[in-house]
């Protein structure tokens, strides 16, 4: 059996920016608001981090900020890229900056095979010394970890996991079927967390979590404590927002929202830009409801 980097709720956090730069004023509140919420982990450089858009120096300074700044909670950072000796390098760097492990998504556009999937993990993960977990992610990446594959990558000894992002469950208990405890399984979708969890995931990674990290935090502790009816009441209580933050690219309306709450200026990196008018005012009516602003 392998034990799991955190059990719970890791917010995938945003990055603040303000005037082109990093907004490190803006990114310690979120962090220490996050852990007065009981968060778990934070899942820093990811998707909705913009870490596309960043350049590797602003990588290591936001690990190392979050990292000295974490007040306990475990810091895992996103250095995924469709290019494996670019993965390492900025795997390496990650853990010589104090993560805690590495999220490390699959190679986008390129299509590597399943055979090649498996040597990319296996090639990053004999050279770092802290936990990997896989992301899969195929409405982004258009490539998809296959059950088989990702049982072979279970025996790895530093691949602790997998943040989970497809939307089947089927698939998912394919997974447990093929790996069982050797692999742990994070939901890679807010609106998913209660049936994976039921299924034997160990939390999420979330999105919603920047914004309501008490509600994800409950909803993921009442799983954990086989409390499955009760989290389900509340997932379907909060189902709308966690819908709405998805209405255009994420993090667009994360970022957004978390403007509208008085977190962090809005201000995204090009191509991504602020949201529509008719989804604006769909996201603040939803935040009204929610009692957010």
């Amino acid at each position: 059996m392998t034990s799991p980097v955190f059990t719970g709720v890791s917010t995938a956090l945003i990055t603040p920016f303000r005037d082109g730069k990093i907004d490190l004023d803006s990114t310690y509140n979120l962090i220490s608001m996050q852990k007065i919420a009981g968060i778990a982990a934070l899942t820093v450089c990811g998707t909705t981090g913009e870490a596309a858009t960043m350049t590797d120096t602003e990588r290591s300074t936001l690990i190392r900020f979050t990292v000295d700044n974490s007040q306990g909670m475990k810091i895992i950072a996103g250095t995924g890229t469709n290019d494996t000796r670019a993965a390492l390098y900025r795997s390496q760097a990650a853990e010589a900056n104090g993560a805690d492990a590495l999220l490390i998504v699959t190679p986008y556009y390129n299509k590597p095979t399943q055979s090649g999937l498996i040597k990319h993990y296996t090639y990053i993960a004999d050279r770092v010394e802290i936990p990997v977990i896989m992301y899969n992610v195929p409405s982004r990446t258009g490539v998809s970890l296959s059950p088989e594959t990702l049982q072979i990558l279970s025996g790895h000894p530093n691949i602790n996991g997998l943040k989970e992002a497809s939307g089947d469950i089927t698939r998912l208990s394919s997974i447990f079927n093929l790996c069982g405890d050797s692999l742990n399984v994070w939901s890679g979708n807010d609106d998913m967390t209660v049936p994976m969890m039921s299924l034997g995931a160990k939390g999420v990674i979330s999105v919603a979590s920047n914004i309501i990290p008490e509600v994800m935090t409950e909803i993921a502790a009442l799983c954990l404590n086989g409390s499955f009816h009760q989290a389900s009441e509340l997932q379907t209580k909060y189902i709308d927002l966690m819908r709405i933050l998805f209405v255009e690219t994420n993090p667009i309306p994360v970022k957004e929202a978390a403007y509208q709450m008085g977190l962090c200026e809005n201000e995204m990196r090009l191509p991504l830009c602020g949201m529509g008018k008719d989804n604006l005012a769909k996201l603040n009516e939803a935040l009204r409801r929610f009692r957010l602003i």
